[in-house]
């Protein structure tokens, strides 16, 4: 029989394995065995949070961010998490917030730097979105070839500067709302 604390790391560790496979709902099965979750809360929380991502639960996945958040609080991939969440929960403003945040513990992450421009072209805010799209796009030229099917740039496609920072041929085709 197994200690307590390899059981435990043993449910944890098939948790990732699921998550990889993209199967949440094992996953969670996997979390509801683990007999104490505060023993690694953070690595519990995120990996049940993750898991009702996948499900896009986002509520719940928020509250299990927040916990994991709680046991390590500068950590920017936790709030890239949360920030997900909150864009698909209706609180733009909250997303836009611990994005930044996330920035200023890693501002060296073009992914951070993307997101945010992201949130800031749903949001309206033209100027800052830019700004950090061409961030981004200085980092890491990789992420242009995400730029034309990212639906939260739709409002900024016709824009002359939108289109000269990603380059023709990756602004994508104009998109009219209907």
């Amino acid at each position: 029989m197994l200690d307590p604390e390899r059981r435990r790391q043993r449910h944890l560790d098939a948790a990732v394995g699921y998550l990889t496979l993209q199967m949440p709902d094992h996953a969670l099965a996997e979390l509801r065995a683990v007999d104490d979750p505060d023993a690694d809360a953070r690595v519990f929380y995120q990996l049940r949070a993750e898991a009702y991502r996948m499900k896009r639960l986002h509520a719940e996945a928020l509250q299990d961010y927040e916990r994991a958040l709680q046991e390590a609080p500068d950590d920017p991939t936790l709030m890239l998490g949360m920030a997900w969440c909150y864009k698909r929960t209706g609180q733009l403003g909250k997303a836009i917030a611990i994005t930044e945040a996330a920035y200023r513990i890693a501002p060296d992450k073009p992914l951070i730097m993307y997101n945010l421009a992201c949130y800031l072209a749903l949001a309206g805010d033209r100027e800052r979105a830019l700004a950090w799209l061409g961030r981004a796009l200085r980092r890491d030229q990789s992420y242009r070839k995400l730029v034309a099917e990212e639906p939260d740039f739709d409002g900024l496609r016709a824009d002359p500067d939108f289109r000269r920072i990603v380059g023709e041929r990756f602004a994508g085709p104009i998109r009219h709302k209907e």
